[in-house]
């Protein structure tokens, strides 16, 4: 990705956010700056990944809509401060899938509080 590309979605990014917090009152300005932030999204994912692993990603949001929102932003994040050296493939992407999947993973743990029956004394004859 060249730096006049990466400029040129800066300005246009600063743009829309300008326009965003200024006048964003109106529906219609609105509704085309989530149009223009969309196009933007897909403009930059599609610089970034080939077609195999934009398919996958395509795929995984239509099943867990907020882990493919969470690789979206990671994509252009790194591809935002030049750390993505190339187009990545499905592999690359699976490997980024795991990464978030690992920061994102909920540990549950499961405790059983047991207690006792009010017992006058600790011993039970039967």
């Amino acid at each position: 990705m060249a730096d006049d590309e990466l400029e040129a979605i800066r300005r246009q990014r600063m743009a829309e956010l300008q326009a965003k917090h200024g006048d964003a009152s109106n529906n219609q300005q609105g509704e085309e700056a989530k149009q223009r932030e969309s196009d933007m999204r897909n403009s930059i994912l599609a610089q970034v990944l080939d077609q195999s692993a934009r398919a996958r990603l395509s795929n995984l949001a239509l099943v867990k809509p907020e882990k493919a929102n969470a690789v979206e932003n990671y994509l252009i994040q790194m591809a935002r401060f030049g750390k993505l050296g190339g187009k990545i493939s499905e592999s690359g992407l699976i490997e980024i899938l795991e990464k978030v999947s690992q920061q994102t993973e909920k540990k549950m743990t499961v405790k059983f509080n047991r207690q006792r029956v009010m017992d006058s004394d600790d011993e039970d004859d039967y």
